[in-house]
C-alpha cells in the first residue's frame, strides 16, 4: 500500500457510517413537501427498493439518490463521465457503484410494471434548489390527480 492509499478497513468504517435513510437531503425534501401540505409515507418497505417518499394513493414514489452511491459524483466533480470517475476507484467500490446503478434500473422497471411513477432526485439537486425539486414532484402529482 502506497502512502497515498488508505487502509481498506478505515475506508469501510467511514463508508458504513453514512446513513441509508433519513439523510440530510431527504429530510430537506420531506420538510419542504410537508410545508406544501403534501402528505406521504417514508421508507416504504412494501415496495421494491424501499422508496424514500411514497404517495400511496397516487402511485408515485420518490428516491433521494446520493451522488456518490448512485453514480452521479462524476458530474458534481466536473468530470467527463462516470467511467472517468470510476477509474480512480478500487475494484470493490467500482463494482459496488455499478451494481447500485443497475439495481436502480431494476427497481425502476419493477415499480413501473406495477403501475408506479418513479421520481429519482440527486442529493446535489436537493441541496442546490429544494424548491425546484418540490415543484417537479408537484407537477407529477398534479398529473396523477392529487393536486388541482
Amino acid at each position: 500500500m502506497s502512502s497515498k492509499e488508505r487502509d481498506p478497513k478505515v475506508t469501510h468504517k467511514i463508508m458504513s457510517a453514512i446513513p441509508s435513510k433519513d439523510t440530510e437531503p431527504e429530510l430537506m425534501l420531506r420538510k419542504a413537501l410537508w410545508k406544501e401540505d403534501l402528505r406521504y409515507r417514508v421508507n416504504y418497505k412494501k415496495l421494491p427498493g424501499k422508496p424514500d417518499i411514497v404517495f400511496t394513493k397516487y402511485h408515485v414514489v420518490v428516491f433521494c439518490d446520493g451522488d456518490y452511491w448512485h453514480g452521479h459524483n462524476w458530474a458534481i466533480r466536473g468530470l467527463g463521465s462516470l467511467e472517468e470517475e470510476l477509474a480512480g476507484y478500487s475494484d470493490f467500490w467500482r463494482k459496488k457503484i455499478l451494481r447500485n446503478i443497475e439495481r436502480d434500473r431494476e427497481v425502476n422497471e419493477e415499480l413501473k410494471s406495477q403501475g408506479w411513477t418513479v421520481i429519482r432526485i440527486w442529493e446535489s439537486d436537493i441541496r442546490k434548489n429544494v424548491v425546484d425539486c418540490v415543484n417537479m414532484i408537484k407537477d407529477v402529482l398534479t398529473a396523477a390527480g392529487m393536486i388541482r
